[in-house]
């Protein structure tokens, strides 16, 4: 099975977020607005027993996280991908780390923490919608206090295996 680590966001930045994904992200279905900690990887249910112990672990040293949304960003030339950009308070970078180094398997990417709301697109279609959007005012901030372990189900949406509560002890 595949399965991921993510943190969802307040209900306001999901609707935001939502509210741009609904015209511009093909996965707009498959997943809520969300921040990828740990990128998708596979495991069978003997070796997620390992995984979550590791996550819960991890979690109880962290405390919650800072989430400041500041801005509508992108990762052209690299992809079209349309993103909130998550200010990468040093927290929410040593969680990213800590998760990543627990678990076998290759970044594809550097970590960048962001919100995805449009992807799939055209070269054309990119350069339109983010030239609209780029001069956007965003300003959210949150507090995060919950990793979710993701798995994707058959028809290629996603839906929590188990959250773990950010609490260090």
């Amino acid at each position: 099975m595949k399965f991921g680590i993510v943190i969802f966001p307040s209900k306001k930045i999901q609707d935001y977020a939502n509210s741009l994904r609904r015209r511009y992200d093909p996965h707009y279905a498959l997943i809520p607005p969300h921040l990828t900690l740990k990128s998708p990887f596979e495991a069978t249910e003997e070796e997620i027993k390992n995984v979550v112990q590791k996550i819960d672990a991890i979690a109880r040293n962290f405390n919650p996280v800072s989430l400041n949304i500041t801005k509508i960003g992108s990762f052209k030339p690299v992809n079209n991908v349309i993103y909130l950009k998550v200010e990468s308070p040093e927290d929410l970078v040593s969680l990213h780390s800590e998760l990543n180094s627990a678990f076998e398997g290759d970044q594809e990417y550097n970590f960048v923490p962001h919100i995805t709301i449009g992807q799939n697109m055209s070269d054309d279609e990119h350069s339109d919608v983010y030239g609209s959007l780029r001069m956007t005012k965003v300003q959210f901030e949150d507090t995060a206090d919950r990793l979710h372990l993701l798995y994707q189900l058959d028809n290629g949406s996603w839906t929590v295996y188990e959250t773990f509560r950010l609490r260090k002890e």
